[in-house]
């Protein structure tokens, strides 16, 4: 389970901003399609939305598992949702979801990750405070109660795994060391208001994006198209329309972006 304590370590624990199954898949594929390391035409949202047309990944007790295989050389790596009041996920136990635990699975690490899955489904049929996951009320107690899941799992390991989990959990989240600096995750809900000769208008808190959408030519037309846009430097995704009269459409999106300090928008 050294992946999922490598997203805990580096800050890929998330609420999910919906309950709803989709885009709670859709929100984790593109935050993992915003790192750095993984290269831009890598259609992570397809390939997990097409895993889960063929088989459900949810794995009973509240989580899911969903994955994408890509075909290049990189390392394991996943990210976790949380949803506090629980997904319809279809899960064969009829259990809502809580935790969504998506993996990007490159072509040579295919043995690692079946070796990650498989101890990962066994802790869950072990492990005593496994219930009260329902019971959590926060991202901090969500890490906490991962890392007792990790360390009950691996209390047969080494001194190197024992020494990481101590650290993590006498540290505070706010001061994990972020290997990918994902303290920098800006995500921002959007509306996006469009219609016949009128030039899309951009609803958001933020002044900074209202000002860098409003400029992208074309920008209405892809939501509606594709459902999602790669836009000054932030990955929009529509969460649903609304049409009104005259061929007026309200999008609903969130915006994402992985910002540096000189680049973040403020």
């Amino acid at each position: 389970m050294d992946t999922l304590l490598d997203a805990l370590q580096e800050g890929r624990l998330f609420e999910l901003p919906e309950n709803d199954k989709t885009h709670a898949l859709q929100f984790l594929a593109h935050i993992i399609e915003a790192f750095p390391e993984i290269p831009p035409e890598t259609d992570v949202v397809g390939l997990v939305m097409k895993r889960e047309q063929t088989a459900n990944t949810a794995i009973g007790k509240g989580w899911a598992c969903p994955h994408a295989r890509v075909p290049y050389d990189e390392d394991l790596m996943c990210v976790v949702g949380w949803s506090p009041s629980g997904i319809d996920y279809g899960a064969p136990d009829g259990k809502p979801v809580s935790l969504i635990v998506m993996y990007l699975v490159p072509d040579n690490q295919r043995n690692h990750y079946l070796k990650e899955i498989s101890t990962l489904a066994k802790a869950l049929q072990t492990y005593p405070e496994l219930e009260k996951i329902p019971e959590v009320q926060d991202l901090d107690d969500v890490r906490r109660y991962l890392l007792d899941l990790i360390e009950v799992t691996k209390s047969k390991t080494g001194p190197d795994v024992r020494a990481r989990m101590i650290r993590l959990q006498t540290k505070p989240s706010i001061e994990t060391t972020l290997i990918q600096d994902l303290s920098n995750l800006i995500v921002e809900p959007v509306t996006i208001v469009a219609g016949p000769r009128i030039k899309h208008i951009v609803l958001t808190q933020n002044p900074g994006l209202m000002e860098q959408l409003e400029s992208v030519t074309g920008l209405a037309e892809k939501i509606e198209s594709e459902g999602v846009c790669q836009a000054a430097g932030w990955r929009i995704l529509r969460r649903g329309a609304v049409n009104y009269q005259g061929g007026l459409v309200t999008y609903e999106c969130l915006a994402i972006k992985i910002a540096t300090n000189s680049s973040q928008v403020r």
